[in-house]
């Protein structure tokens, strides 16, 4: 099976070297393109046998499953570029969330997929969100379940969920991220810790905090009981944080929802030349 991949920007890249590394997929049965073609030609001069191509077109004709990592405003002349060259065999996977199921299938005849990847990816773990179009056969979904069982675990969802799933699995690393470094930050301010072991302790503890809760049968509740004892330091802090960040994560999930559904209405626009009722 020959698998392309048409944007090789960071979630393309993360992809492609994904799989190469855990051996789902060998160079030689990938092919990609770029806008900017030193960029698949780079990714290419890393993994021999992988093939760089210049031409969107050629990815279609040379590949059985075609991924399309590229912004959303730029799906509408990419799937006018290829919408006479894909056969009905053949799968088109989009990542973005934006880009709804009903989109590609208003332009496409062939099978077509929205498959959203997490960063977490890159280290064979994390989910990817899975919402199939109606085309898409059993041995179809077998075919990219194992696929990408191989860096993920893959989770099918309603597409009215995608938005709320990606803030959880695609925006959560950099959310959980941005809390750490946050902590770090105040740690060595106040107390004069080295950068280099309040980072490595914040990572340590992270790595095994997702251990327990996808391993240990804790849920978050049950964590935080079990570390907070009445009357402790842990207590103390996480009193400080209910006061501090009540009503601010409905805050966040109000912001990506509102850019989320802006996102939408330009891909809408590009689709139908107007916003769809």
């Amino acid at each position: 099976m020959k698998v392309g991949f048409i944007g090789t920007g960071s979630m393309g890249s993360i992809l492609i070297e994904s799989w190469i590394r855990s051996g789902a997929l060998q160079t030689n049965e990938i092919v990609a393109s770029n806008r900017t073609f030193s960029k698949a030609e780079h990714l290419a001069s890393r993994y021999p046998g992988l093939k760089a191509v210049e031409s969107n077109i050629q990815v279609v004709h040379e590949c059985d499953l075609i991924f399309l990592c590229i912004k959303p405003t730029e799906y509408k002349k990419l799937l006018d570029e290829l919408k006479g060259v894909l056969v009905p065999s053949q799968i088109v996977v989009s990542i973005t969330s934006p880009v709804m199921v009903k989109h590609l299938e208003h332009l496409l005849s062939c099978k077509v997929v929205k498959m959203i990847p997490s960063i977490t990816n890159y280290m064979l773990s994390g989910a990817t969100l899975c919402v199939y179009g109606n085309q898409i056969t059993a041995e179809d979904r077998l075919l990219l379940f194992d696929l990408f069982s191989a860096i993920s675990t893959p989770v099918e969802v309603k597409e009215d969920y995608t938005r709320i799933s990606s803030d959880l699995s695609s925006c959560g690393p950099a959310f959980i991220a941005f809390f750490l470094q946050k902590l770090i930050d105040a740690a060595v301010e106040e107390t004069g810790i080295p950068r280099d072991e309040a980072t490595r302790l914040s990572g340590e503890m992270l790595l095994g905090t997702a251990k327990l809760l996808t391993e240990g049968g804790f849920t978050p509740e049950a964590l935080r009981e079990r570390v907070s004892v009445p009357g402790g330091i842990t207590a103390a802090a996480i009193q400080l944080m209910s006061t501090e960040l009540d009503g601010m994560f409905n805050r966040l999930i109000g912001i990506t929802h509102a850019k989320y559904y802006e996102d939408v209405e330009k891909v809408e626009s590009l689709f139908y030349g107007k916003i769809a009722e």
